[in-house]
């Protein structure tokens, strides 16, 4: 590789011995014309001629020159020339010893500048023998001024020699420098290019090739914005003139997209300082760093954290902002915008049933049909669980925003196959419309408003039996409000222990004989006075707050019935009939609540009936087998309650460990006069005798009904016909009485 300070430096050298030497010849031709060396005639015309050519051949490529051995002896070759002729016009002059010291300090210097130590030294000892020798021939070798001449061209030949030296040390230095500068621009993870006012590129470093693809001195030439993206001229073009203009050693930086060696955009992040005032550089130095692999990560880190990693879709987050932004739109322009909220009904039943990837692939399945729905300026969103959002521009009006609803109701009712199982989603759909009325109008609502009220929609949709839509009116938020309050209500009175547990009576229809009572709750209103189970179960299964409420029934009726076996022998083989929720059955220390009310309270395990939906049991999980394997361990018994009302699938009855059926209310109503339900109970009875359990009527309100179930083989009874659901006083005057 050609040293370029090694380069600068001999043509520098050759520039000077081309004057030094045109300028010797000159003199020499001028001093032979004006007499001073009449021998030397002849000599005129060619040493004019040297004189004029010398300077002359600076005009020569001399850069190029470089490239070839012999050229390189262009200096060596000047300096001889310079010593020969100054020798030559010396000894034909009287007076040689006194101009030749004169002339010959000015080889000496020549030489220095360029030549090694050694050979300024070799230099040195010519002109101090041949001043010598002129001295000798001339006669004056004895003269005191000649021999005071030859010590101080000596001395200079010297001062010559350390001058090389310390010029060698220095260039050497330069050398090393460069090298280690070298070697950081071509080992850098930045490029390195030189640009002029005009932009036009005179200088990139080798790593250009490494890092950007571009051959070596292939940009050199070319204007710097051709390499930059169409998108970002203009501002590079600003930036090159504020780099232009700015102070030496103030470093300004763009981020803009180059084109590579490959023809591909590359995100690049420019460093520009100004070293136009340098005339070495005279110009802008751009250091290039290549970040396109860092842009693609923020734009990844980016995508993930504003997007839902399983659908693709925006998330909360992102959906909030966009929904910001629509209303700060429409506030601009007057137009209204629509946010649907869009939550799938019984998505558990899916999850618990065919498993979370399953689950996960109804999700994607749905999130794709909503996308296929709208048009691409609108946004949807998975805000998390099975609940999607989806945001409407451009002036919704409430018709159009209820065929958008009722589209995406649709597109989720269609049948989806699931690991080769078709599945048929329905969703619940709330709308929520914020109607602009222009920029001297605030909206009324912003994104956690809008938000609140299709939240709202959608919970009066679902409440409705879900598979629709439902569009927000204002009357929901008193709707809302008086949740609020009976849960607040609801919550005081757990505390507060405002609750009771009536019981009514199990008896069989054959005998009339009380076999077991059911523990039914009721809520002791301190205004209100007694409610009923309907009243605020739903909402208490809602919050979560029928488990420690299921708990504290558990515990008391277990407490009531080991009161009554302590007080009334003929209540030993009475048994306890307790509900449990669907919440109440999958929340963490069920069978340890049970356990301990056994354990602490002292009844036989055998005397505690647990009633579980049918719904629930459907839920045929491996979490839901292992609780009621767990239940049967500890010795109780299980009921599925309203059974026959659900989606029966009879072959579960063999998986799970159940000990009674019971028929519902709305078979029993009809059991007389319609041949159908009584064919249903006829149904039940005979499942129950072929499986091996016991079969208990619900709702039985006239010996009719009693008559006709025991003639259909049903054991056990319970309803109005017998008792209501009663104080423990009123059971403990049938136990007397039995």
């Amino acid at each position: 590789m050609v040293d370029e300070h090694q380069v600068e430096a001999w043509l520098r050298h050759v520039r000077l011995g081309l004057v030094v030497c045109g300028a010797l010849s000159a003199l020499g031709a001028v001093l032979v014309v004006i007499g001073a060396y009449p021998a030397e005639q002849p000599w005129v015309a060619p040493m004019l001629t040297v004189g004029v050519l010398l300077p002359a051949a600076l005009r020569l490529p001399w850069r190029r020159l470089y490239r070839y051995p012999l050229a390189r002896l262009a200096p060596y070759v000047l300096g001889l020339m310079e010593w020969a002729g100054i020798t030559a016009l010396a000894a034909n002059d009287p007076q040689g010893p006194v101009f030749y010291p004169g002339a010959y300090t000015i080889v000496l210097l020549y030489a220095c500048v360029g030549y090694s130590a050694r050979v300024v030294a070799g230099y040195g000892a010519l002109c101090v023998l041949g001043f010598v020798g002129l001295a000798t021939a001339t006669g004056l070798v004895d003269d005191g001024s000649t021999i005071g001449l030859a010590g101080t061209l000596l001395v200079l030949a010297i001062l010559s020699v350390a001058l090389a030296a310390s010029r060698e040390t220095r260039d050497a230095d330069w050398r090393r420098d460069d090298k280690r500068a070298l070697a950081l621009v071509n080992h850098a993870s930045d490029g390195v290019v030189v640009v002029d006012a005009a932009g036009r590129i005179h200088y990139q470093s080798p790593s250009m090739t490494r890092i950007f693809g571009y051959a070596p001195d292939e940009l050199i030439g070319r204007s710097s914005l051709s390499l930059v993206h169409p998108d970002d001229v203009a501002r590079t073009r600003a930036w090159f003139a504020q780099v232009s203009r700015s102070e030496p050693g103030t470093v300004a930086r763009l981020d803009v997209r180059l084109r590579g060696g490959d023809g591909g955009w590359r995100h690049v992040e420019l460093a520009g300082a100004n070293q136009l005032h340098d005339r070495d550089l005279s110009g802008l130095v751009l250091n290039a760093h290549d970040v396109t692999a860092r842009k693609a990560l923020e734009e990844q880190l980016s995508h993930h954290t504003f997007h839902d990693p399983l659908t693709g879709l925006a998330n909360r987050a992102l959906f909030r902002n966009r929904v910001d932004h629509a209303i700060a739109r429409g506030q601009r322009t007057g137009s209204s915008i629509a946010l649907f909220l869009v939550d799938l009904d019984n998505f558990r039943l899916v999850n618990d049933g065919l498993g979370p990837g399953s689950g996960d692939q109804l999700l994607a399945t749905v999130a794709q049909r909503l996308r296929d729905e709208l048009r691409p300026s609108d946004t949807v969103a998975r805000l998390g669980g099975d609940e999607f959002a989806v945001l409407v521009e451009d002036d919704v009006t409430e018709l159009s925003a209820a065929g958008v609803a009722q589209r995406l109701v649709e597109a989720v009712r269609l049948p989806a196959v699931i690991d080769g199982q078709q599945i048929v989603a329905s969703a619940s759909v709330g709308v929520a419309i914020l109607k602009i009325q222009g920029p001297d109008r605030p909206a009324r609502s912003d994104a956690d408003g809008l938000l609140r009220d299709a939240d709202l929609a959608m919970y009066a949709a679902k409440a409705g039996g879900g598979n629709q839509y439902a569009i927000f009116d204002p009357a929901m938020h008193a709707d809302l409000l008086a949740e609020a309050r009976q849960r607040s209500e609801l919550e005081r009175a757990l505390v507060e222990g405002q609750f009771v547990v009536h019981y009514q009576p199990i008896v069989e229809l054959s005998s009339t004989r009380l076999v077991g009572v059911e523990a039914l709750v009721r809520w002791n209103h301190p205004e209100r006075g007694l409610i009923g189970p309907g009243a605020f179960i739903p909402l208490a299964e809602a919050t979560g707050l029928v488990v420690p409420l299921g708990r504290w029934v558990l515990r008391q009726s277990c407490l009531q019935l080991a009161r009554w076996r302590a007080t009334f022998p003929q209540a030993a083989n009475v048994y306890m009939s307790v509900n449990l929720s669907a919440r109440q059955f999958q929340a963490p220390g069920l069978i340890d609540d049970v356990a301990a009310a056994i354990a602490d309270t002292g009844i036989p395990a055998a005397n505690l009936t647990l009633e579980l939906t049918e719904t629930l049991l459907m839920r045929d999980t491996a979490a839901t087998v292992e609780a009621l394997a767990a239940l049967k361990t500890l010795g109780v018994k299980l009921a599925v309650d309203d059974f026959g009302t659900g989606y029966s699938a009879l072959s579960y009855l063999r998986r799970f460990p159940v000990d009674v059926l019971k028929i519902d209310k709305s078979f029993v109503d009809g059991i007389v006069t319609n041949q159908e339900d009584a064919a249903l109970a006829r149904t039940i009875v005979e499942l129950g005798r072929t499986l091996n359990l016991l079969t208990l009527a619900e709702g039985i309100e006239s010996s009719a009904q009693s008559s006709q179930l025991e003639t259909l083989g049903c054991t056990y009874g319970q309803g109005f016909l017998f008792a209501r659901p009663t104080e423990p006083c009123e059971v403990e005057a049938l136990l007397r009485r039995s």
